[in-house]
This record gives structure tokens, sequence and C-alpha cells, in this order.
């Protein structure tokens, strides 16, 4: 039993509390009652209504209850209905009245001031949305609180003709309602100082279908200057954007107004009312209120035209120039250009192309350079490969003038012979004598072409060679060191291998190379034995081989035996042996060197025959 009273202990408890939280939050709640002129779609004041809640409901510290009412009874200049529907707010808020009013528009404010003693008379109240000469100023309460608008119709004027100078006509858009026909009247007053300049249309008195048909006949040089219609002179009344829309639809000429919230679509713009900048001061001054302030105490001062707006879409209908608009306008509506809209694409590409140029650059950069090198390279190798033939040609010298003084004594041992065995009538002998000299001469002279050939630094032709005659031309050459070294000499040529197409001295120098190499590797070795092979391989190349009983190569040393400037000598160059592999490369062959397995080393090359070097391309 104590439990069940304990559980009904807490439910009312809870019950009590949710109850006193109702109360105190329907106290922190504020009622806002909006009063509208015509209708809640009947623009300007729609779009004042709209924007002012939005920004009560941003501003305000308290929650708000919105309660909106509409006075239709302004559409006619009969006040009689209004008593009914006065009874009507009386009866809807007797318990609890509103603690704001918010009226929009010149009808609402006009019909709250006739009213103010029967409704609410002490319910602070702001006037909003409304033109400054539709407020009974002196009828005002210290209840009421004014934030009016300033129109300025001679502005209006001067900015048609500003970005339209060439205006001969401004076709005046304007209703029949009690409100329309106050705004009639005070247009031709502000209208009255351009009537030297311009003449104008009023469709005040014209029904809607017909303002259609005439709007769409217009002479050039004509304008329309949107006031408003809610109520057309045939009794029709015109709700929200309807109207203008229509009237969009048909006219021939451009469209302005004073009130910035029939902009967006139709209007060209200029210097127009802000419906922000109203709301904004609306509300503020309805929150300072909703807080304790007095209302009769706010001093707002009338807004103008804020800055001039103008539609981006419009200008370009109508042609008109940017540079005709007043200083400091604005244009919305503006269509991004291809930067705007594709900037991030047209940046990729750019950069993708700057890359790619760079890219194209840097490799063009890169082959002029190799080529340059190449060339340099080439250029090099040529005046290097001169050096190491005279350097070979000065180390041949002794075997080079013993070659010439042989066939050069010959000659003179002939000639003297021959002058004897002329004394005695010995022709047989002559002529053998003779023989003799023409052959040392042969000899001597071939020595003498060898020598300019292996001097020469721009052998490149390439003809038909006999390897063995090569190798045989060589070992002439060295055969005084031969014999100086007391070197063991041993060939083993084969007379069956075929020509080859190659530079005759370029060979010769790899061999003369080859071959001194050996020479001076076996200057300190106890067993001198040089031997050279020349073979017709299965790959149908041309086998040359040489081997010496030297010191031999180490192997760490195999990897950069035809490196440039690599040498085991004291005082060698490095470049013999990289210009041999050079040459023999370009011959299109191979260049190895391999230790001896009982000391020494053996240098061997293969170079393509004159039939393989044919038959390639068929292969391919």
């Amino acid at each position: 039993m104590a439990f069940w009273q304990l559980r009904f202990t807490v439910v009312a408890a809870f019950l009590a509390a949710s109850f006193a939280f109702s109360a105190a939050l329907a106290a922190d709640t504020k009622r806002v009652l909006l009063l509208h002129s015509f209708g809640r779609d009947f623009k300007p004041w729609s779009e004042y209504a709209r924007s002012i809640r939005t920004e009560l409901d941003r501003q305000s510290p308290w929650k708000l209850e919105f309660l909106e009412h509409s006075l239709s009874s302004a559409l006619s200049d009969d006040e009689n209905p209004e008593g009914p529907f006065v009874e009507y707010l009386r009866t809807l808020f007797v318990k609890r009245p509103p603690d704001l009013i918010v009226s929009f528009g010149a009808p609402a404010a006009a019909f709250v001031q006739r009213r103010r003693q029967q409704l609410f008379a002490t319910t602070p109240m702001v006037f909003t949305a409304v033109e400054q000469r539709r407020i009974q100023h002196s009828s005002l309460t210290d209840n009421d609180a004014v934030v009016a608008v300033a129109h300025d119709f001679p502005a209006i004027i001067e900015n048609i003709l500003r970005v339209l100078p060439d205006t001969k006509t401004v076709a005046v858009v304007i209703g029949e309602s009690p409100n329309e026909k106050f705004w009639l009247g005070e247009m031709h007053r502000g209208f009255a100082p351009f009537a030297d300049r311009i003449s104008f249309i009023w469709y005040n008195d014209r029904p809607f279908v017909e303002i259609l048909k005439h709007a769409g006949a217009l002479p050039p040089h004509t304008a329309i200057y949107w006031h408003g219609m809610s109520l057309d002179a045939a009794g029709v009344v015109h709700e929200g954007e309807t109207a203008l829309s229509r009237l969009y639809a048909t006219a021939n000429a451009p469209i302005f107004t004073f009130d910035g919230s029939f902009f967006g679509r139709e209007i060209v713009g200029g210097p127009m009312h802000s419906v922000l900048n109203l709301s904004r001061q609306t509300a503020a001054a309805a929150v300072r209120i909703l807080g304790g302030e007095k209302a009769g105490e706010l001093k707002i001062p009338a807004s103008k035209f804020a800055t001039p707006i103008f539609d981006w879409r419009q200008l370009q209908r109508w042609g008109i120039s940017e540079s005709r608009l007043p200083a400091g306008s604005e244009i919305m509506f503006r269509s991004p250009t291809v930067w705007e809209q594709y900037r991030a694409y047209i940046l990729a590409v750019i950069a993708a192309i700057l890359i790619q140029s760079a890219l194209i650059f840097w490799l063009f950069y890169e082959q002029r350079r190799r080529q340059r090198a190449e060339i340099l390279a080439r250029n090099t190798m040529s005046e290097l490969t001169q050096v190491n033939r005279m350097a070979t040609v000065g180390q041949l010298s002794a075997s080079i003038a013993h070659e010439v003084r042989q066939p050069l004594a010959g000659i003179l041992a002939n000639a003297q012979a021959s002058l004897r065995w002329l004394e005695k009538a010995n022709v047989e002998e002559v002529r053998e004598g003779l023989k003799g000299i023409v052959s040392d001469g042969h000899r001597a002279g071939d020595i003498i072409t060898n020598l300019r050939a292996m001097f020469k630094s721009d052998v490149q032709e390439k003809t038909r060679v006999d390897i063995n005659k090569v190798v045989l031309s060589v070992l002439a050459l060295a055969r005084i060191d031969l014999h100086k070294h007391e070197i063991e000499l041993q060939t083993q040529l084969d007379d069956r291998i075929p020509e080859i197409l190659a530079n005759q001295v370029q060979l010769q120098q790899v061999i003369l190379n080859l071959v001194m190499n050996a020479i001076e590797s076996m200057s300190s070795s106890q067993t001198r034995v040089l031997r050279i092979k020349t073979a017709l391989s299965q790959t149908n190349t041309v086998h040359v081989s040489i081997e010496d009983t030297g010191m031999g190569i180490k192997e760490s040393d195999l990897a950069r035996l035809f490196q440039p400037m690599f040498t085991t000598k004291e005082r060698g160059m490095g470049m013999g042996l990289s210009i041999c592999h050079s040459i023999i490369e370009t011959h299109g062959g191979r260049i190895s060197a391999s230790p001896r397995a009982n000391g020494g080393s053996i240098f061997q090359f293969e170079l393509p025959t004159v039939a393989s070097k044919i038959k390639q391309p068929e292969l391919v």
C-alpha cells in the first residue's frame, strides 16, 4: 500500500511541475498581431511581412506567437465593413490582448488610427512598410512607433533618363484602390518638373486587360513605371506577382519601380526601398518595445531609397551600358563568365599545358645538350684516339726506323751491285738487282703509307679487310720490341676467315694497343710468350685473341678495365683500352678480357663478317 501511495505522489508532483513549466513558458511567449492592408499576398506589403517576421524570430530573445489578420475592406472606399471586423478582433483578444501590433502598409495604418480607441488602446503599435505621408502624425499616441519610408518620385524619373537618355515617354501603371488614388495625385506632383522633357501615359483609369494590350504596342523610347496594381479600373483584384509577370510578358519597354520587393525578374532596377533594411529596423524597434521601452519614445527617421541595384539580365535585354549606371550601383544576377564558371578547370588545363610545355622544353633542352655532349664526346674520342695513335707510334719509332732502314739498305746494296754488273755487262744480274730495288722501294712506300694513315685524325672510311693481314702488319711494326724483350711469338691464323667490313687503320690501332700492352706486361716475367689467334666462330663472326704470360689482371679490375681514365700503369693515361672498346663497338663487335689460368691475361674481340652484315636485315 505504501508503494502505491509513493507512486501516486511522484506522478502528482510530475504533473504539477509540468503545469508550472507550461505556465512559465506561456508567460515568456510574446503574442504579436500582424495586420495586413489588403491580404497576405498583396505586394509590396507581403514581402515586408515575410521579411519582418523572419527578422523578429532572429532578433527576439523570447518565443514569439504570430497572429495574422487582413483588412479586406481597404480595397473599397466604404468604411462600413470595418465595424464587424473591429468587433471580431475585440472578441478574439478579449481575454488575452496581444503584446504588440504590427501593421503593414498605409491602409492598415489608417484603419488602426481610426479605430485606436476601440482596438487595444494601450497595446503598443508599430506602423511599418508605410510611406511617411500616409501617417497621421497628429493622431499618434504614446503607444505608437513608426518605421516609415520616404518616396522620391523625381529620383525615379532621373534614374530612367540616366540609364535611357533617349526616353521620350513614361507609362505609369497604378490601380484604382483608395491608397493608389492617393499616390496618383502625389505622382502627378512629383513628375511635374519633367513635363517639358517627357510625356506621361497614365493607366489608372483602364482595366488591366487593356493596359496589357496598350503596353505591348508602346512607341520607341518609352519606359514603364510600375507603382502597383491592387485593384484595376474594372474592379478586378490583383494579388501577388501575377499582374507584374503578365505585364513583363507583354510589354515592349523596360520596367522600373520604387520598391525592392518587386525586384528580381521583371524590373531593370535603380534607387529603390530595401526590404531587408526596413525589416531589420522594424524588428529592432519591436524587440525594444517587447522588452519594455515606450513605443512613442522611439523616433526612427523615414528610410530613403537604398543604393541603386540593377538586374544584369535586364541591362542585357534592353542594351543598357553599365557605364550609364549611377556611381556605386550594384549589379545583381550577373551570368557568370566562362572564366567564373570553369575557373578551376581552366586553371587545371593551363597548369597542365604549362607543365607539358616545360617538360617538352626540358626534353628539347636535354636532347640538344645530349647531342652537344655526343658531338663533344666524339670529338674528344677522336682527339684521344689520335693522341693514343701518336703515342703508340712514338713507342714504335725504333721498329719503324729499322723497318725503313732495311729496304733502304737493300736498295743501296742492289744499286751498287747493279753498277758493278753493268761494268761487266752482266745483264741478267743487273735485271735482278733492279727488281730488288723496286721491291724494296715498294716495301718502304708501304711503311710510309701505313705511318701516314696512323697519324691521320679523320680516318672513318670502312673497306673490305683481311683480318690476318692486319695482324701481320701490326706484328711487323712490333717485331723489334718483341726481339728486344726476348718475347716468343706464336701465331695461329685461320686462313679460311672471310673478309670483314672495317676501317683498317682503326683495327691496326686496336691490335697494336693490345700487343704493346702485352709486351709491357711481360717485361718483368720469366716466361714471355705472346700468342695471337684468329678463327671463324659458329656465329659467323671473326674471333681474335691476344694471350700473354705477363702480370695478369686482378678480378676487381675486370669491371672497370675498359672505362675511361682507368689504368694500372704508373704513367698511363687510362684511355688506350677505352679507345679500343669504342672502336670495336663502332664496328658492331665486342671486346673482353679475362685472366689466364697460369698467369697472364687474354684479350679477345669479335667482329661480324661481310656476309653476316648483308644477311642481317633478312633475319629481321
